[in-house]
């Protein structure tokens, strides 16, 4: 889960990502509205957390320009305006959500995670492909260099998540939350052992690398290392 985190007070904004972090998402922090506009409509975000009052652009105006320009991921405002008028604005601006500061944590998430439950907004791949390695989601078949692969309901998952974030290193907590569930113990080595047996089919007889370890960190796939 990727998470744009638009607010100006320090303090708010290091609280909420540090609790997103911990529940595995990928968080990145903007404090004023016109860039939060620009990383808004080049990234590539499951959600954006909003304040309302922000420099440069106030967050109403910001939300306003992203829908303007089709940007359809969900927003959640959280802001200290919290009188009706103020949340009847927040959504009509294009809002999906709207939380009151002060806040409990456990409610953001609950929010966040209604929002995500909803069906996907833009159209999905049905194939994912990094450099000769395929994955087709629809055939549930993975192939590189053209030879299929044939992976365990689990090992494709695992790509399948790695593929859809290639380049970016995956923590072994995200790979747990995203391709297991948050009932494993998080000393478990059932990601190490996927891992090892996912390299040793996609990449043993290839030549090339292209599943990375980087070394307490995670993994991540990438052609170009």
């Amino acid at each position: 889960m990727k998470i744009l985190i638009v607010e100006d007070d320090e303090k708010t904004a290091a609280y909420v990502k540090r609790g997103m972090e911990e529940i595995g998402a990928v968080c990145d922090v903007i404090n004023d509205g016109r860039n939060a506009v620009a990383a808004a409509l080049r990234g590539d975000y499951d959600i954006a957390i909003v304040d309302r009052m922000l420099p440069g652009l106030d967050g109403i105006s910001a939300v306003k320009a992203v829908r303007a320009s089709g940007e359809k991921t969900p927003v959640l405002f959280l802001s200290a305006l919290n009188a009706v008028d103020d949340r009847v604005e927040g959504l009509q601006a294009g809002a999906d959500d709207y939380l009151a500061k002060p806040f409990a944590f456990s409610e953001l998430k609950a929010r966040i995670d209604a929002l995500l439950r909803r069906p996907p907004t833009r159209p999905q791949p049905t194939t994912l492909k990094v450099g000769d390695l395929e994955l087709d989601l629809l055939m549930r078949r993975a192939l590189r260099a053209g030879k299929t692969i044939n992976l365990q309901n689990k090992e494709f998952l695992l790509l399948e998540v790695l593929m859809r974030n290639a380049g970016r290193i995956m923590t072994k907590t995200m790979l747990l939350e995203k391709v297991w569930d948050f009932n494993f113990d998080p000393q478990t080595s059932v990601v190490e052992t996927h891992i090892s047996r996912l390299r040793a089919k996609i990449d043993k007889d290839f030549g090339r690398q292209i599943l990375h370890t980087v070394r307490g960190v995670g993994y991540k796939i990438d052609a170009s290392s």
